[in-house]
């Protein structure tokens, strides 16, 4: 099937209709903000300097969640949905930002059978079709009735595809490009469109194509031999755990090896599925780079909150650049906004620029590929003007990585907190434990015979030192080889009479752990599998009788069929049975943190993964009913008293509030380094000790007139202590530094984060004198004393030579900076001086340099300590 008709370059000049303004924030978790200037009202033209010859390639990721939700969410609260407000932007701007093709990646609908999806889909891609924008569209898993990797296209019952319904091959052939066609079962389509006087071939490949489909892509590219070509797969490249780096997959290396790598004239590889941003650059089989993008926010708030891609190809100078942008985010009412809600998105795997020399990367099949008219500005530019002007939102969620084990947030009313960190890494034996760190609710892993499982073997659980990026424990708990059918599991348990066994949550609650599925999970051996449980028998508490679930336990989180994160409970009043909350598909083999937040007040409990809120929350709960003396379970479900069906996958730190929290206090926040607080030492010349409280185990570090660390106690008090056996010795030597500024600074670190410094003064007496050999601190100016402890190895020279240390000299003198000599932790040295006999010797150059008078400084006036933040 194939259609041809010439491509004018039609001006389409449309009035923006979706009120799109912005005050420039920062779009990506855990990047500081960005600041921008709002755009005018009419932008002015670009400097002939920054003109070039560009176009922009508009990438619709995952549209899934938009189509299912659209007419039980969307619509009844903003009046329309994200898919449809995407492709009206795209319309309303495809001349100002020069779009001459879109792409949709697949996965167009969520559950392939419901047929409000699909007429969400049509009403959305029909606005295109209606501004006669060509565009490719292709399936993805939740677009074909069978998605089994072992199912290929041409073995469906085509007649029965809810798609072709939908996306029938003559709306491929109708698409107004020069050229388009589909393979024999329509599933497959490729257009020819033009771009800045170039034409360039589009090929979009199906969920699982099959050799015959892709001897079809070949015969496609051969067909068209000059044409730049970009392919569209619902699955090409996937995205490691750390969220950013790309890797392989096995069906993209199936299209690599088959149809990319062979044919030079495919450059560009577009697709979805996976969860998150990314790109790589893959050398072909001809020496060349091929650019591979994966763009989906699908585990996004909203449903991926509307973002989709812009890819600007930057002809005369040899870019492709990528803007993560949502025409939503600008569309909804400004009363709506949340933190989540951001219009651009600027983190590293969501913005960036390619080199791509376009006509020695196409010489070898191209050879007359040249360049159009420079006279375009910067295309992204111009959107993200656009999108950004007057747009007023709120402040974008921050998170940063964790310095060490101790960067975590404190909570009152914290039950319990499991931290697998405690342990050593290794097989977790039957009988050992998993700490409770704030209670007495250990978990203890069950012996085979505990379980039920006569199959589970020691080695079936291990902790390990993976975790997720944003845990501060750094470890997990992890279940292998669990298997329902073979009745293989293995599961901890909590003592079943500690407080967090008892919970209730009449004031509500967060439940927030970190969950791993594992690469090995199927359907068959995994699924509705539980990972921490509060187990018990609904039957026994008052649930009504029901067909499913009647024998299950009162509060469960684990995964569907569908690799769904399920989370299921039983209210305060349990004549009401169960509610749930339900995730987005889970990709295996990556950590994501989920917090389980119950409000009473709202009649909420809301999940969020990753820190955005799913679709899907459980309404008119508060509080849960449990059955008296039954543990907390990890790693098995618990039905029909009994554990069953284990988790494959691994377990995090975990913890359990007695009240709801906000994302400001969730695992994933660090601590308040800056919370730091110094107490106030009086008009001492030096203190024994300096004190004051902090976050626990965070490092204090003293610097200035006094010097010394120490790590902060579980109570939130920290002490650094005078160092020597001689007290007045050392403190007298301190009257050097102390008379010539008095000042210090305490900063409190974890790892390499460490917050503001709170600077203090250390006060002299008002009727102290060093220059009195009389005063009874004084030690006799012979006496050469004896030195105070330090790190360094003991200095060489005469003995009575005095070295200040840097920044400390003596006033009006000149001298080399100190040796090295540091005081050990939690002991604190005063910088000013190390020698002995200091103040003889002291009291003897300031009378010789006439400077008494400094030193006799009456600091009666200077603030005994008056910490502020610097």
């Amino acid at each position: 099937m194939t259609a041809h008709r010439p491509l004018p370059r039609a001006s389409r000049r449309r009035t923006t209709a979706l009120g799109v303004s912005a005050l420039a924030v920062a779009a990506a978790v855990g990047l500081p903000a960005l600041t921008a200037t709002p755009a005018p009202a009419a932008a002015a033209p670009a400097p002939a300097a920054d003109l070039a010859s560009r176009f922009t390639l508009a990438v619709l990721p995952d549209t899934q969640f938009y189509s299912r939700y659209s007419a039980s969410q969307f619509l009844p609260r903003y009046g329309d949905d994200p898919f449809h407000v995407q492709t009206q932007w795209l319309a309303d701007n495809a001349d100002e930002l020069h779009i001459p093709f879109t792409t949709h990646v697949g996965d167009v609908v969520d559950q392939v059978g419901q047929a409000g999806e699909w007429q969400a889909a049509d009403r959305a891609m029909s606005v295109l079709d209606a501004a006669d924008m060509p565009y490719s569209i292709t399936t993805g898993n939740h677009d074909v009735r069978n998605s089994a990797d072992t199912v290929f296209d041409t073995s469906y019952d085509l007649a029965a595809e809810p798609y072709l319904r939908t996306f029938p091959a003559s709306r491929a052939t109708g698409q107004p490009t020069v050229e388009s066609g589909t393979d024999r079962t329509g599933l497959s389509q490729f257009h020819v469109f033009e771009a800045e006087g170039q034409r360039f071939l589009s090929l979009a490949l199906p969920w699982r194509a099959s050799d015959e489909t892709l001897a079809w892509a070949n015969q496609v590219i051969a067909a068209h031999p000059t044409l730049p070509t970009i392919l569209t797969s619902h699955e090409v490249i996937n995205i490691a755990t750390d969220g950013l780096t790309a890797v392989d997959t096995a069906y993209g290396e199936r299209l690599w090896k088959n149809v990319i790598a062979p044919n030079d004239q495919v450059f560009l590889t577009l697709n979805g599925h996976f969860h998150g941003s990314t790109w790589k650059s893959r050398t072909n089989d001809a020496g060349h780079a091929v650019t591979q993008v994966l763009i989906d926010h699908q585990m996004d708030y909203e449903g991926g909150n509307g973002y989709l891609g812009l890819m600007e190809f930057d002809l005369t100078n040899g870019t492709l650049a990528m803007q993560t942008a949502s025409p939503w985010v600008t569309w909804k009412p400004t009363e709506t906004l949340t933190s989540y809600d951001q219009p651009l998105l600027d983190a590293a795997n969501q913005r960036y620029s390619v080199p791509v020399d376009f006509r020695t990367r196409f010489a070898g099949f191209a050879p007359d590929f040249r360049a159009g008219s420079a006279d375009e500005p910067p295309l992204i530019e111009r959107a993200r003007q656009m999108l950004l002007d007057g747009f007023e939102g709120a402040p974008p969620v921050t998170t940063e990585l964790p310095g060490g084990r101790a960067d975590h947030t404190i909570v009152d009313g914290t039950l319990a907190w499991w931290r697998p960190g405690e342990q050593e890494t290794g097989t977790l034996v039957p009988g050992a434990t998993v700490d409770d760190v704030v209670g007495d609710a250990d978990l203890t892993r069950m012996t085979h015979a505990e379980s039920g499982s006569s199959t589970a073997q020691d080695g079936d659980v291990t902790v390990t030192d993976e975790a997720h990026p944003l845990s501060s424990d750094g470890a997990g708990l992890c279940f292998a080889n669990a298997d329902k059918a073979a009745k293989r599991f293995s599961a901890l348990t909590s003592p079943g009479d500690t407080a967090v066994d008892r919970a209730t949550f009449p004031e509500g609650y967060t439940i927030e752990t970190f969950l791993e599925v594992d690469p090995s999970w199927t359907d068959g051996a995994n699924s509705w599998s539980k990972a921490i449980v509060r187990s018990g028998n609904r039957s026994q508490i008052g649930v009504p009788q029901t067909r499913w679930d009647w024998t299950a336990s009162p509060a469960a989180l684990g995964i569907s069929n569908l690799k769904e994160f399920q989370w299921t409970e039983v209210t305060a009043d349990p004549s009401k049975g169960d509610r749930t909350a339900w995730s987005g598909e889970i990709i295996p083999g990556r950590w994501l943190h989920v917090a389980l937040v119950n409000d009473v007040d709202a009649r909420t409990t809301t999940m969020y993964i990753d820190g955005a809120p799913v679709l899907r929350n459980a309404t008119d709960t508060g509080g849960q009913t449990v059955q008296d003396g039954m543990p907390w379970l990890f790693g098995s479900d618990w039905v029909d008293d009994a554990a069953t069906n284990g988790w494959n996958g691994c377990i995090g730190e975990t913890r359990v509030v007695d009240h709801p929290i906000g994302a400001e206090s969730w695992l994933t926040a660090r601590a308040d380094l800056d919370a730091l607080t110094v107490d106030e030492p009086g008009t001492e010349v030096a203190p024994t000790a300096v004190t004051g409280s902090g976050h626990p185990g965070a490092t204090v570090t003293l610097s200035g007139a006094v010097a010394g660390s120490t790590e902060v106690a579980e109570d939130g008090t920290w002490s650094v202590e005078l160092a020597g056996e001689d007290v007045d010795a050392v403190r007298a030597a301190a009257l050097v530094r102390a008379a010539a500024t008095g000042e210090a600074q305490a900063v409190q670190s974890i790892g390499n984060r460490s917050g503001a410094a709170v600077a203090f003064a250390v006060a002299l007496p008002d009727d102290a004198d060093p220059t009195d050999p009389t005063d009874p601190t004084d030690p006799t100016p012979t006496d050469p004393g004896s030195p105070g402890p330090g790190d360094g190895d003991d200095g060489s020279g005469d003995d009575g030579t005095v070295t200040p240390a840097p920044g400390a000299l003596l006033p009006g003198a000149d001298g080399p900076d100190a040796g090295d000599g540091t005081a050990p932790d939690g002991d604190l040295a005063f910088t000013g001086a190390h020698g002995l006999g200091v103040l003889g010797v002291t009291a003897l150059l300031l009378l010789a340099a006439g400077t008494a008078v400094l030193v006799r400084r009456r600091l009666g006036t200077l603030p005994r300590i008056t910490p502020t933040e610097q």
